[in-house]
Order: C-alpha cells, then sequence, then structure tokens
C-alpha cells in the first residue's frame, strides 16, 4: 500500500472521503463475504489449546510483541504465523526449541523477530494454518499460539483480539482498515483495547544526534510519537519490504544522518548491514488479569 492510501484507511482528511464512498460497494461486498464465511465455518478440533493473537484492521496493532509476551510464558510453545513479506512458500521451520532454522527472507519479518526473542520456543511459518499445527503437534508442542489468527475461523481456538487505539475510519477494507465488519469483534473471547487492557513500553539503544528513521512497517507515522530527538529525515517502505544498504548509505550522506533508526522488525532485515544501526525497542505491558483468564482456558486441557 502506498502511503496516500495508508493515510485514507487509517487517518482519512476531508478529500479521501469521495474515494471512500466510490469504494463503499466494494467494501460491502468484501464485509459480507468474510461475514457468511465465518457464520458457515464449522471449526475442526486439533485437541490441545490454541490461542489465537489478531486484530480486525490491516496493518500494525501489536500482535507480534503481544505474541511474544505471552509465549514467553510457556513451556513447549509453537507460535504459527502467515509470514508476511516472506520470499518463500509452504511450510517453513523458522525455529525449534529456539534454534534459528531459517534466513529472514524465508521467514518474513515478523517471524524471524519471534523467533530472535524466544528463545525456547518454535515458530514456523505456512499459508495452511492446519499443517503447521499437525507438525507442532508432532513435535511435543503443548500449546499454539496463532499469530494473526482472528480470521482462521475454521479452527478451534481460544479467541484474542488486539483493538488499537484512535481508529477513525470504521469500514471494511478497500474503503477502510478493517478486515470484516467492526462489530465482529463480538466474536471474540478476550477484547484488548490499547491503552487500557495493554499498553507499548519504548525504549532505545545506541542514540546518536542525527538519525535518519528508515522503517518498513504499516502506518508508519504512528511511530512519531516515540520518536526520541535527533531524527532528520525519514524513509517509509511499504509494509514488509526489504532494505538496500546501499540506498540507505546514500541517504545516510544525503542527509547528514549518523546512524539509522530502526525498529525491532527491521532490524532483523539488516543483520548484516555495515551502517551505524541506533534502535527503538517496544515492550508491551499487559494487565496481569488477562494471564489468568487465558491460564484458566489452558488448563481446561491438562
Amino acid at each position: 500500500m502506498t502511503q496516500l492510501y495508508e493515510e485514507m484507511l487509517f487517518h482519512p482528511k476531508w478529500y479521501h472521503y469521495p474515494v471512500i464512498i466510490l469504494l463503499l460497494p466494494l467494501s460491502l461486498l468484501y464485509g459480507s463475504w468474510m461475514f457468511f464465511r465465518r457464520a458457515l465455518s464449522q471449526k475442526k478440533d486439533f485437541g490441545l489449546p490454541i490461542v489465537s493473537v489478531g486484530n480486525l484492521i490491516v496493518g500494525g496493532s501489536g500482535k507480534t510483541p503481544f505474541t511474544i509476551v505471552l509465549a514467553s510464558r510457556y513451556e513447549n510453545v509453537a507460535v504459527i504465523s502467515r509470514g508476511y513479506g516472506r520470499q518463500s512458500r509452504g511450510l517453513v521451520e523458522v525455529s525449534r526449541n529456539g534454534k534459528i532454522l531459517a534466513s529472514v527472507e524465508e521467514s518474513g519479518d515478523e517471524a524471524m523477530l519471534m523467533a530472535t526473542s524466544l528463545p525456547k520456543a518454535s515458530v514456523i511459518v505456512s499459508e495452511d494454518r492446519h499443517k503447521a499445527i499437525a507438525l507442532a503437534k508432532e513435535q511435543g508442542a503443548a500449546l499454539i499460539i496463532l499469530d494473526d489468527g482472528f480470521n482462521r475461523v475454521e479452527i478451534k481456538k481460544f479467541e484474542i483480539l488486539l483493538e488499537p487505539e484512535n481508529i477513525t475510519n470504521p469500514f471494511p477494507f478497500p474503503s477502510g482498515p478493517f478486515r470484516e465488519f467492526f462489530w465482529t469483534k463480538k466474536k471474540t473471547d478476550l477484547l484488548l483495547k490499547e491503552g487500557k487492557d495493554f499498553k507499548r513500553e519504548v525504549s532505545y539503544e545506541n542514540l546518536t544526534d542525527k538519525m535518519l528513521l528508515a522503517t518498513a512497517i504499516s502506518d508508519p507515522v504512528r511511530l512519531d510519537d516515540y520518536l526520541p530527538s535527533g531524527v532528520i529525515a525519514k524513509v517509509y517502505l511499504e509494509d514488509h519490504a526489504y532494505f538496500d544498504e546501499n540506498m540507505l548509505a546514500e541517504k545516510m550522506y544525503l542527509y547528514g544522518a549518523k546512524s539509522l533508526l530502526v525498529t525491532q522488525k527491521d532490524l532483523v532485515k539488516m543483520k548484516y548491514f555495515k551502517l551505524l544501526i541506533s534502535q527503538i525497542k517496544l515492550k508491551l505491558n499487559i494487565k496481569e488479569e488477562i494471564f489468568s483468564v487465558i491460564d484458566q482456558y489452558i488448563d481446561h486441557f491438562n
């Protein structure tokens, strides 16, 4: 998605509404299809606890950091993701019990971030979640966490839905950011609101006084509230895009930057870069009572 289109989805201005209205028939068709798909689906029971961490909007809402915090609490956990932005297809084991088995190109940036952040868990990416769950179960997983799993309506699971703050466009895609009608959130087991049920905690590493922000995340302007002083220019790429080190070096020279400022999700794609890197580190502070509800669901299987 281009930056202009993302602005229409997440932060619409008055001049976006003619386009929003023009696209509304497609949004209603899409939303209706997703509604009937959910209503008519038959859920498969895999016989072990499966917790889904998802959202209703395209783009970021804290799913990956939430999944990392949740998975770090348990033993014998397998995290399953589609692997957005990866340059591979099919099922790929990204890590097994903390050992990295794939490259970031094979896994995608979010899956690699989870794999490198979870030294005891396994991470699997696959378009077919059923195959991934079967493999994880075969390898002895006691708990499955589905990253971005809300729309996997054919799987019996415990649903956690993350709701970001300040979404002003209420329409389904392509007029708005919602993957389904917004009232579908009532179909979840735990609806968690950012700012109320969980909060973002931001820290920084290796800052300099002149930094070039380089990021490939959805709706990158949401970083503005967390940027430290010293950011002199910004480079936005499409969500999950890969970085060209030479291009970034040229941009740093052009603006006189001493370092690149990147998110953790961006950093996993810069492992072999020789440029000086500054980092924005994100962690979620989640209410303890939320984990108690999840524990009760898991305990039913013991």
